[in-house]
Order: C-alpha cells, then structure tokens, then sequence
C-alpha cells in the first residue's frame, strides 16, 4: 500500500518516514500543492555476505609467483611524499 504524505508532512517527519521504508518496507507518495513531486520507496532487497563466506574467499586466493618482487620494484620507484601544508 502507498501513503500518499504532503512535503510539510515529510519534513517534519523525515526520520520516521525514512524508518518506515527502511524496516517496514512501506512506500510513499509527496504531494506539494495537489501535485505529486516524488516517489519514496526502499531499494531492492541485497544479498549480504557473511564472515565466513569472506574468510573462505580469502582463503582460496593465490597470490602469483613474483608477487612480492614487483611490490618490491614499485615501492623502489615511488618517489618521496611531499610534505603536506596541512601539517604546518
């Protein structure tokens, strides 16, 4: 079901509105001066991913031969960091 709310209503209520599409899934309709102006709706559902879902990727990773040889190369060729003028 859509809850049609004026632009008044939401901004006094922008909070629990926001609440109420995030935890209940409910959606609304602005209206400003008779006219509708927007939509309000939760985002399509994301799958979440668990810890142990992350650990076992990382777990399964192979790092290639020379790896460590080219992280060694790169850091060699970086020059120095510039002071920042934010530290003055």
């Amino acid at each position: 079901m859509v809850t049609k709310i004026t632009a008044t209503e939401l901004a006094k209520n922008l909070s629990s509105v926001l609440n109420r599409v995030a935890y209940r899934r409910e959606e609304f309709v602005v209206e400003r001066n008779g006219q509708i102006v927007a939509e309000i709706a939760p985002t399509p559902a994301t799958r979440t991913v668990t810890a142990k879902e992350i650990i076992s990727k990382i777990g399964s990773l192979k790092v290639p031969k020379g790896f460590a040889a080219d992280l060694e190369k790169i850091h060699a060729n970086q020059g120095s960091v510039p002071p920042s003028p934010w530290d003055e």
